[in-house]
């Protein structure tokens, strides 16, 4: 195998993902100022662009404080009923629905479907399954706009909210600070609704924006485009949906080109995703273009039967009792309705959809003393951040069982899961690995723990208590893989020595060192790969049962050995303290074992861990 070539095709790889970040951040460097600019212009040029405007803003702030409110108050609820409930597309189309119905945010259902998929909870299927139901359940935002925002003062309901969502914020319990963050948003989202009306309705007494309606097709293309251009320069969908609903209600455009924008703010939601994945992994990369194609589907098709679908709308309309001059909630029927046949047209070929998917974007093979699973979309949601830090110990741990078999001058395929009789295994391994447990330890383990550390520690600022000691418990297995990958180091140099030493006895005593050790690495594998904890925990005690072997001082097997005069004292004090290090080595990776591979937290504090 060619690795030179491997390694320059991978370095290239790298270097041209760099250089396209680059020239993407070089492009927002000069967007961002021209939009700057003529957002200015158009708060200085009119009192009712600076009313809507303003609107605009106060509504996607009381989204993000909505956002941030669900995450204390739910405490991890949601992240929960996620993991059990994406088994198959239906119910991960039924999930995405009702979590972004009732969270009223599908950029935080995305951030937790890619970290789920970063720390392999869900599936690629249920990703998409999930993306697809919350496509359905973002229409909701137009639900409550039309049903309460245009037709009553709900502005004045904002205050009372505002008023007792600070109060609930300055309270130490986190979830009032999330009912608190709630009621916030809420009272920030109807603010801005009432600021968006008023300026419409000024903005008519001075300038008919229905006058420049188009008919036909010309229209519904460049209002479409208006719509998309509007999400991609709001960056949210459903206050581009406020805004046309607004805009709807008070005379400003007329139904048929409202249907048009809505279908256009649909399609600007993947312009938002695809630009929030270039800087993503390669779950968030798969995602964006799921969603990418799911919304052009969903809007060829609203495209192409625009007119049949606003005469479906107008005879549910007249079913469920909106009036015929409703146009807002109509306008929320049809958002609702062209979503629904967009996951209906999709939905049956998500199978094929998670192929080509995985095939357009490839895991990368990535460098083992770096972290494989840490991602900074997984840090801020506390259930997954834990996920995805068990999974990088137990590669961390991965790592140590490479070093600690070749400092006992053993190879872990050849008894780690196997049949074999490590006894066996052991006596006839005595070709010395020549191993610089120092170097290995630089390349391989100190970068990699470096960035478990960080991770953790930086992952733990937003989490409960419980979470934090689980954490907590992370770090300290991190430390055991460390300190027994140290201890091995001490072992190794007497290995070397007595391995083929002339004295049968001492070298059968190392050989049972080996042995021991070996034992523990091996039962480690066969209980990790168990779901029952407490069979994992059953196991774990009869290794730690079995280190009393270990304990020759106690157990008086070094006092028999000098009395028979089998060993000398030199070779009998480097038994004693090299029995200590393998004792420590063992019973560290026991404890290792216990914090990774036993979930549940009663199970393993009965333990005893």
């Amino acid at each position: 195998m060619d690795y030179s070539n491997n390694i320059y095709l991978l370095e290239y790889t790298k270097v041209n993902k760099i250089n396209k970040k680059r020239e993407f951040i070089m492009l927002r460097r000069y967007i961002y100022p021209l939009f700057l600019l003529a957002v200015a212009y158009l708060l200085f040029s009119s009192n009712d662009a600076k009313t809507i405007i303003a609107g605009i803003a106060i509504f996607l702030i009381g989204m993000v404080f909505m956002e941030d409110g669900f995450k204390l108050f739910s405490g991890g609820l949601l992240e929960k009923v996620l993991e059990k409930s994406t088994s198959s597309v239906p119910k991960a189309i039924g999930t995405g629905f009702l979590a972004t119905a009732i969270v009223q945010s599908s950029s935080l259902l995305t951030i937790i479907v890619i970290s789920f998929l970063s720390a392999e909870l869900i599936s690629l299927s249920g990703a998409i399954g999930v993306i697809f139901g919350s496509n359905i359940g973002t229409t909701t935002t137009a639900w409550i706009v039309s049903a309460f925002g245009v037709k009553i003062k709900i502005a004045h309901y904002a205050m009372p909210m505002l008023i007792f969502g600070v109060i609930f914020r300055f309270n130490k319990n986190k979830t009032y600070q999330g009912l608190g963050n709630i009621l916030v948003g809420l009272g920030f989202v109807f603010l801005g609704i009432g600021y968006m009306k008023e300026g419409f309705e000024a903005m008519k007494a001075g300038l008919d924006l229905a006058q420049f309606a188009i008919d036909g097709y010309l229209g519904v293309l460049v209002y479409i485009s208006i719509g998309a251009v509007a999400t991609v320069v709001i960056q949210s969908s459903s206050a581009t949906m406020a805004l046309i609903i607004t805009a709807l209600a008070t005379g400003q455009i007329e139904y048929v080109n409202a249907l048009s924008l809505a279908i256009g703010a649909n399609i600007g939601t993947t312009v938002t995703a695809i630009i929030g994945s270039l800087s993503s992994n390669e779950n968030g990369k798969r995602l964006a273009v799921a969603h990418f194609i799911f919304n052009i589907v969903t809007g060829f098709i609203a495209i192409v039967f625009l007119y049949q679908l606003a005469d479906i709308v107008d005879s549910l309309s007249a079913i469920i009792g909106i009036a015929s001059d409703d146009y807002a909630m109509k306008l929320a029927l049809f958002h609702t309705i062209f979503n629904v046949i967009g996951v209906l047209a999709v939905s049956p070929f998500t199978g094929r959809l998670v192929i080509f998917l995985k095939g357009l974007f490839l895991e990368e093979d990535k460098d083992i003393s770096r972290a494989k699973y840490l991602d900074d979309a997984v840090i801020e949601v506390p259930e997954a951040a834990i996920k995805v830090l068990r999974k990088e110990v137990s590669h961390l741990y991965d790592n140590a069982t490479e070093v600690l078999s070749h400092a006992l001058s053993l190879h872990r395929h050849t008894y780690i899961g196997k049949d074999e009789d490590i006894s066996e295994v052991v006596k006839s391994s005595v070709t010395q690995i020549n191993m610089n447990i120092d170097e290995f330890y630089e390349k391989k383990i100190k970068d990699l723990y470096g960035d478990i550390i960080n991770y953790a520690t930086i992952s733990q600022e937003n989490m409960s208590v419980d979470n934090k000691n689980e954490v907590y418990s992370l770090k300290i297995a991190c430390r055991d893989i460390v300190e027994a990958i140290k201890d091995v180091r001490e072992l190794q140099k007497n290995i070397k020595q007595f391995l083929n030493n002339k004295n049968n006895y001492i070298k059968d005593e190392y050989n049972f060192l080996r042995k021991e050790i070996a034992n523990t690495l091996d039962g480690i594998y066969i209980l990790r790969n168990s779901d029952d904890d407490f069979e994992v925990l059953i196991k774990i005690k009869l290794l730690e049962e079995n280190l009393d072997k270990l304990d020759m001082i106690e157990n008086g097997k070094i006092d028999n050995l000098i009395r028979k005069d089998k060993i000398d004292s030199k070779m009998a004090t480097s038994l004693i303290n090299d029995s200590a290090f393998a004792y420590d080595i063992s019973k560290k990776l026991i404890s290792v074992a216990s914090i990774l591979w036993i979930k549940d937290r009663q199970i393993l504090e009965l333990g005893g861990n």
